[in-house]
């Protein structure tokens, strides 16, 4: 899309700033292009500016600065802004930005914060990680990515920056494809390491696939937010197929953007800032499976690796 919110150029002033200074209420040109983004892919939703409560802004930009160096640094001159959108269609949205001759040069994360006023960081992972699966009665899900003291919103904040970051960071890099690359023009894919761990493409439609498909059959069905495909009984059939891939969660094997992406939030999360992460289900009231982080497991060790190279 030609629109000046995509371009370099127009971001100049906000990368010049301190990243304190480039948290706030999205400018007004940047709600016009979601806003469009959102009329070209059918989505009903109508962004407005988002009049977002000091203590939120507060929460948002304490989540980001006690963020690890090694996170905040790569992003100086690659993260435009975090913005504040009402109405935006999701928590949160990464777009990436292009130079003068079309090449990717960074992103701006925009957030919601009518989505997030309410949920504290377990509520908000619990109520996210559940949007895969048909709602039941007699079976559900919990989610632990913060202990009972700092269960709060404002970590609930920092775990979804870290996605949106993961994106950032992907920008421009060989993680994965350009998200924006039509299938038919990916190209070879031996460029992408990150992503020949786990993905392939190909099938007919052309899409991108899993090297764990064929053992994981729930995988196709996984889409989160835009309504759950999966029966509620298939949870803990799904975790398990899970188990047996090399992605950090559920959301990660969604698409090759959101696997860097989530890969890079867990890891961040558990590894660096010592966070815990578990999934408990649970079928009839009973705990039936338990899904831990899997940066100490052997599957996710090629992974790790290429984390932490990035992160060192």
């Amino acid at each position: 899309m030609a629109h000046p919110a995509k371009h370099l150029s127009w971001w100049k002033p906000a990368l010049a700033k301190p990243f304190s200074e480039r948290i706030g209420p999205a400018p007004a040109k940047l709600v016009e292009f979601i806003a469009l983004d959102n009329i070209g892919n059918g989505f009903p939703n109508k962004p407005r500016i988002s009049k977002a409560p000091a203590d939120f802004v507060r929460d948002v930009k304490a989540a980001f600065e006690e963020l690890p160096e090694a996170v905040k640094r790569p992003l100086t001159n690659r993260l435009a802004g975090i913005y504040f959108v009402e109405d935006l269609g999701g928590t949160g949205f990464t777009d990436m930005i292009v130079d003068d001759a079309g090449k990717p040069a960074g992103g701006f994360i925009v957030l919601d914060p009518t989505v997030l006023l309410q949920h504290t960081a377990n509520t908000w992972a619990t109520w996210r990680d559940g949007t895969p699966f048909k709602p039941s009665a007699d079976d559900r899900l919990e989610v632990t990515i913060e202990t009972p003291a700092n269960d709060n919103r404002k970590q609930a904040i920092q775990y979804i920056l870290l996605h949106e970051i993961g994106h950032v960071l992907s920008i421009g890099s060989n993680f994965h494809p350009n998200w924006n690359t039509p299938l038919d023009q990916v190209g070879a894919t031996a460029q992408y390491p990150f992503y020949e761990l786990s993905w392939r493409l190909g099938g007919s439609p052309l899409a991108y696939r899993t090297l764990f498909d064929a053992a994981f059959p729930q995988r196709k069905d996984v889409v989160y937010y835009f309504g759950p495909r999966i029966p509620a009984d298939q949870m803990v059939e799904t975790y398990t197929g899970l188990g047996k891939t090399n992605f950090a969660t559920l959301y990660s094997s969604s698409h090759p953007g959101d696997d860097f992406a989530e890969a890079f939030a867990n890891y961040v999360h558990v590894v660096m800032m010592k966070r815990p992460f578990e999934i408990r289900l649970y079928h009839f009231g009973q705990l039936a499976l338990t899904y831990p982080a899997c940066w100490s497991e052997p599957r996710c060790a090629p992974k790790r690796v290429v984390l932490e190279a990035l992160l060192k």
